[in-house]
């Protein structure tokens, strides 16, 4: 029997040897800190408008776009590996949610930009660049919208981590991180035209920086 086809941008897409080799046991891994995960869901929910679009960037598979899809008008989700983006579509199958999910690079503006709120979580500290990154999501931002992001801060963790993520890519356990720190993010997002309306950390060690920030 033929396998049926991939839809277009699946099948066209570049690869993403990492993420796609791991996307079928991160979807089935429990979230590592539910408390964190369900607090910041509270705050982004606490933000958002019924009326509004919005952008997720480096989605993964699909599980918060979902989560929150029904305090928004719609919400389109992006990330770089086609296997993640496959298994979103499998689950918004089963939800009756105004989420959509594409294939795209980080940087990539989306077709349906500017939208009132952006959001990037878990992900400024995974891209090669992530000041370039700020800024080309600042930009899909409208006037006046918001930029949420949730970012693991390592420069302000154990410095063992220093030591352990470069043996833990040896192995192929983990993809390139870079070691950024909560005063520097938030320097960065102010200077990309944002002012800061909120921030916490959560969960606090290693500093996962949570981030609300209003486009100037």
């Amino acid at each position: 029997m033929q396998a049926p086809a991939l839809p277009q941008d699946l099948a066209a897409a570049p690869p993403a040897p990492f993420w796609d080799k791991i996307a079928r046991k991160y979807a089935a891994t429990p979230v590592r800190d539910p408390a964190a995960y369900e607090a910041t869901l509270d705050r982004v929910r606490a933000r958002l408008e019924p009326t509004w679009s919005a952008l997720e960037v480096g989605c993964g598979t699909g599980s918060t776009a979902l989560r929150l899809a029904p305090s928004l008008a719609s919400i389109e989700a992006t990330d770089v590996s086609p296997e993640m983006i496959a298994i979103a579509r499998e689950r918004a199958a089963t939800e009756d949610a105004a989420a959509t999910f594409r294939v795209a690079p980080a940087e990539a503006p989306a077709p349906d930009a500017p939208f009132d709120a952006v959001m990037a979580f878990n992900l400024l500290h995974l891209v090669d660049d992530p000041t370039a990154t700020i800024h080309a999501l600042g930009a899909q931002v409208k006037p006046g919208g918001l930029l949420i992001t949730k970012t693991p801060c390592l420069a302000d963790g154990n410095p063992l981590f220093r030591v352990l993520i470069p043996l833990m890519r040896l192995v192929g356990k983990a993809p390139p991180v870079r070691y950024l720190s909560v005063a520097g993010l938030d320097a960065t997002i102010e200077a990309a035209g944002f002012e800061i309306l909120e921030t916490a950390n959560l969960p606090a060690s290693p500093p996962s920086r949570f981030v609300v920030a209003r486009r100037l």
